[in-house]
């Protein structure tokens, strides 16, 4: 790090160096929180963020799932911006980020990317949108879900609160063994990745379990498995992989952490075997890819089929797929290991499985498309964003193939290849499906329309800077430039490939500001919406804009998948009725925040090795969950006589 680079202060006779970046970010938060607060208490809006830090209705807590992964996505987007402008162009020496400070800068980047923006923005469209499109007039425990969230919330706390203190990890998103073992990457930092990641998992799995039940116990009245809308089913059996893959995950961090701070030898070259955590990661990383997938290939069905008018086709194939999908994932991690030398059998027989997943996704697109086929299209923001996902989603399925041959494998593995391949399969999936399902349920989790001219200079420019930025990254990988390093020589040859990915990286951050506008211009305008702005097909589009707290009453009964469109065709009303299973009973409460804090603060204890901090956070955490365990909330709906339960 260069001289000029640090700034040295002494404060109490203590030499503090402190790199110009986090002084950077201390002043960028400041300035931000001090805006956020002037207009928080200017429009008197601290009852709000009261009203939602104790809130367990599904809407407002997919709000918060919504709001925090898009802070992190820009926060996110910074380290992508600050990589490529250091790879830009040959030998350069951007700022601070050479060395140490880059390892930092990408594991940052990646971290946030895969566990703080892709899952919470999916797991906040769920809420929202799965149980109105199933009939369920909340999620089936709702205390359960607000602990989700504000456990997600602690542990992505946890881990950007690394950065400020100068402790930020650099043992890359996958957290590899040996280098996150205590012997060769000292000091706090990797704790943050650690403790961020389980505490933040555990909300997920939370989530998961409380997804799964609304699904299978709380659908409307003939609302059978084969009627549910293709996002519920996504969301059902993407909820299933959480279960097993975060679990897998945690068990992981559990081992590493031990490691760490208990001098245990599980993932050392002695006593143990650094490949054992490659498999443990990659069992939960595999199924990850397709958990961040699966939610947006419902989001794309649910949307293409309204838009192009048309009830979606091979729906039974559609769903057959989508399992297929689930249950073939768990059965392809080696193939991010073919160089670990585990031999030619194993990796032959990861090379088949991995070109088999191909075939249950190669059938979903054509589903769209013959969806699409004699359809009347209209081409909205959201279908855009639909329409624009194909092509890009096939192109990082053919590199996907190209991966699954170990033999060539050899040549690709951690290389701008694989980064490519890794961004065409996510972006193209889960940003452009978050985006597509945004713009698609905003009136529902607003009661406002975003602006249509400026949503499609959002898809526009976004999806033209994606492929600018990755689309060269194949050919700099084929010409041998390494994933993970900070720089490169102009005799390489790839300066200009480098410097267009640059344009188009920026390109993409420039499209995000047409989002931003979009939100602030809408906001501005409070132009309210009907139920039923988009025509839509299934139950959401039955409640008003934004969804109510009460929803359902009196319950639609199911008789057909697209029952609602049917029922607009016909010129006639849903059936309805009031004998339905008992609403799940939502009750505000603080303790869901309080039990996540407390998980924070034996953390924190645990990471700087203080176990009095983490023993009184454990005796807080303890007694927390005494007493909701001697909470009864259905006392205050039903009374305390004897039958109530």
């Amino acid at each position: 790090m260069k001289g000029d680079d640090i700034m040295k202060l002494s404060v109490f006779g203590y030499k503090l160096v402190i790199p110009t970046d986090i002084i950077a970010a201390w002043v960028s938060v400041i300035l931000i929180g001090i805006v956020a607060g002037y207009i928080i208490i200017k429009k008197r809006k601290l009852g709000v963020v009261w009203d939602y830090m104790k809130t367990t209705n599904h809407r407002k807590i997919g709000i918060l799932y919504l709001l925090f992964g898009i802070i992190y996505f820009f926060r996110a987007g910074v380290d992508a911006l600050l990589i490529r402008t250091q790879l830009a162009v040959p030998n350069n020496d951007f700022w601070v980020f050479q060395g140490e400070k880059y390892n930092e800068l990408f594991t940052t980047h990646g971290t946030l990317m895969i566990f703080f923006v892709a899952m919470p923005l999916l797991l906040g469209l769920m809420n929202i949108a799965v149980p109105l499109q199933i009939g369920a007039r909340d999620l089936a425990f709702p205390f359960l879900n607000a602990l989700g969230f504000w456990l997600f919330f602690a542990g992505s706390l946890f881990f950007n609160i690394a950065f400020f203190i100068n402790l930020t990890p650099e043992v890359g998103w996958t957290g590899y063994a040996p280098l996150s073992r205590a012997e060769f990457t000292p000091g706090a930092g990797t704790e943050f990745y650690v403790f961020g990641l389980q505490i933040s998992g555990l909300g997920t799995i939370f989530t998961a379990l409380n997804l799964i039940v609304t699904i299978i116990r709380h659908r409307a009245p003939g609302m059978s498995y084969t009627r549910m809308p293709l996002f519920a089913w996504a969301s059902l059996i993407t909820s299933f992989l959480i279960l097993i893959a975060f679990t897998v995950l945690a068990i992981a961090l559990y081992l590493l952490m031990f490691d760490r701070l208990f001098g245990t030898g599980f993932f050392s070259g002695n006593e143990g075997d650094p490949v054992f955590w490659q498999h443990l990661f990659w069992i939960f990383g595999h199924p990850e890819v397709y958990i961040l997938a699966l939610p947006a290939f419902g989001i794309f069905s649910d949307i293409i089929s309204t838009f192009s008018k048309k009830r979606i086709f091979g729906y039974g194939t559609m769903v057959a797929s989508i399992g297929l999908i689930g249950f073939l994932g768990f059965m392809v991690w080696v193939h991010h290991m073919f160089t670990v030398g585990l031999g030619p059998v194993v990796n032959t027989f990861f090379a088949i499985t991995t070109m088999a997943i191909a075939i249950p996704t190669g059938i979903k697109v054509f589903n769209w498309l013959f969806t699409m086929r004699g359809g009347v299209i209209h081409f909205t923001t959201p279908m855009l964003f639909a329409l624009g996902f194909i092509p890009s989603f096939v192109i990082g399925g053919v590199t996907g193939v190209m991966l699954s041959l170990s033999a060539a494998d050899f040549q690709f593995h951690d290389t701008h290849f694989v980064v490519a391949h890794f961004h065409y399969v996510i972006i193209a999936s889960t940003i452009l499906g978050v985006f597509a399902g945004l713009y698609y349920w905003y009136p529902k989790i607003t009661g406002y329309m975003l602006d249509e001219k400026l949503g499609k200079w959002h898809f526009w420019t976004f999806l033209i800077g994606y492929h600018i930025t990755f689309f060269p990254m194949h050919i700099t990988g084929l010409e041998g430039m390494p994933r993970r390093v900070y720089t490169y020589s102009e005799a390489d040859g790839i300066f200009i490939l480098n410097a267009i990915s640059t344009v188009g990286a920026f390109l993409m951050g420039i499209s995000m500001l047409f989002m931003i506008w979009n939100v602030y211009k809408t906001h501005k305008k409070k132009e309210q919406v009907s139920s039923d702005p988009w025509d839509g097909r299934t139950l959401e589009w039955t409640v008003s804009s934004p969804a109510p707290e009460y929803t359902f009453e009196p319950m639609p009964v199911i008789h057909s998948m697209d029952a609602y469109w049917y029922a607009k065709v016909k010129n006639k009303s849903l059936p309805t009725t009031t004998n339905v299973r008992v609403k799940p009973l939502e009750r505000d409460s603080i303790q869901p925040f309080c039990i996540a804090m407390s998980l924070f603060i034996v953390s924190t204890g645990l990471t700087f090795r203080w176990y009095w901090l983490a023993i009184l956070g454990g005796v807080v955490l303890f007694a927390l969950l005494v007493l909701r365990s001697m909470t009864d909330e259905r006392e205050d709906f039903y009374g305390k006589s004897d039958g109530h339960a």
